[in-house]
């Protein structure tokens, strides 16, 4: 009852948002939700003393919401899944090597340069803390969400090339992140890891390449079977079956489940779609998946727009909050300028491309549910609220001003976006 209590009160909350903002805000849906929920929280925040019983209450719910465990553990491979099979693997193909490099190279390079900007920084403001702890926020935050991106990119009108870079680096990049993250928390934590570079490769073939592998075979083994029946019903309780069962398979031998939904997604929407679905299989699978994208995303948003109630002393961080932002910004600049000038390959880009490649590596849920998972006596409270200010900061303005960005990247002939 606990459980059915907790999501019963976050899918009204998500429809009474919803309703308000698509009928006064008109903002992107998932933004308006977290705009809302962000206003009631500082409602209740600000009117704590005059209803501090109404406050406790809401604040001990939110608090029972295992942020972590439900976007990492549930959400995420149900959001990666209805993003992924939505994409068209002939334009995946056509951008494979930016894709494949902005999720791996990219990932490192801004990793170490937010974790030692930050070092410095903080150093300076006589605030320091080890370096280790500093790369620990760079591994957190330099990751773009695929949920954010997604959910944004989807009414921005960013041309198709580009968007298939960005959505297509946000959805592979999970798996050196996570890799990268696990290895600099148990620095952080004292743990004896081997830096090897053979253990290090193991690591992320296991948790990468092992959850890719494990999604395109689960993907396969559903479009066959989908193949061998013409019934829209059990077609789409197939691919929940694939989602569900595959993230406890993942987590049994683990592997990267996220990855592993991305993988089958991408086999579901493409050979599944094409050899395997009738017209009418087709348009109830992209419609179900569709909703569940919706919904999952407004109680995403939600709940993030509610952690501020938790974040108790995010007024004490201010600044290093908004000096974070731009330092974030700045590594995403280099993270991206570098690779494309350096490595070879056959995509152009230019100023406006990179701009745009730049301003929409959206911050979202992830990168909070990492900075949650971290421990207390690691200066929890100083990492999450600046990881907290960046990811208001990449949703709110980032996500609001892409579109105005795109018209930049529509002045240049589609060949060299």
């Amino acid at each position: 009852m606990e459980l059915y209590y907790s999501f019963s009160v976050l899918i009204v909350l998500s429809a009474v948002f919803s309703y308000i903002n698509e009928r006064f805000l008109k903002l992107p849906s998932t933004i308006g939700v977290m705009v809302i929920a962000l206003l009631v929280s500082l409602g209740l925040i600000l009117t704590d003393k005059i209803f501090p019983h109404t406050f406790q209450e809401f604040s001990t719910f939110i608090s029972s919401v295992d942020f972590t465990e439900v976007l990492m553990g549930a959400m995420l491979n149900f959001l990666l899944f209805a993003g992924a099979i939505h994409i068209r693997l002939s334009d995946l193909k056509e951008q494979k090597a930016p894709v494949m490099v902005f999720s791996t190279v990219s990932v490192i390079i801004s990793t170490f340069a937010v974790g030692f900007m930050l070092f410095y920084i903080l150093q300076w403001l006589h605030m320091g803390i080890p370096l280790i702890q500093c790369l620990l926020f760079g591994a957190l935050i330099s990751p773009t969400d695929p949920i954010a991106v997604l959910g944004i990119l989807k009414q921005a009108g960013v041309p198709k090339s580009l968007e298939t870079k960005v959505a297509g680096e946000s959805l592979f990049n999970d798996g050196i992140a996570v890799v990268v993250f696990i290895i600099m928390l148990q620095l952080a934590q004292g743990e004896d890891v081997d830096l090897s570079f053979g253990s290090i490769s193991w690591l992320l073939a296991k948790e990468a390449l092992g959850g890719v592998a494990l999604g395109l075979l689960l993907g396969y083994i559903a479009s066959k079977t989908i193949g061998k029946i013409d019934n829209y019903k059990v077609e789409v309780l197939i691919t929940l079956a694939v989602v569900m069962g595959g993230h406890l398979v993942a987590s049994a031998i683990h592997m990267s489940g996220p990855l592993a939904m991305v993988a089958s997604g991408l086999v579901v929407g493409n050979y599944g779609r094409s050899f395997a679905l009738s017209e009418v299989s087709k348009d109830y699978l992209d419609k179900f998946w569709e909703l569940i994208d919706e919904i999952m995303n407004a109680i995403l948003f939600l709940i993030i727009g509610f952690e501020l109630i938790l974040i108790t002393n995010i007024g004490d961080y201010w600044l290093i909050g908004i000096i974070s932002i731009a330092m974030v910004l700045l590594a995403r600049f280099v993270s991206i300028w570098l690779p494309v000038n350096i490595i070879p390959m056959k995509t152009k880009f230019n100023r406006a491309t990179i701009t745009i490649l730049v301003w929409g590596g959206l911050r979202g849920g992830v990168s909070v549910a990492l900075a949650l998972s971290i421990d207390s006596h690691l200066n929890k409270d100083l990492l999450l609220s600046i990881t907290y200010y960046v990811v208001l900061f990449s949703i709110l303005v980032q996500g609001l001003t892409i579109g105005k960005l795109t018209n930049k990247a529509r002045q240049i002939a589609t060949e060299d976006v």
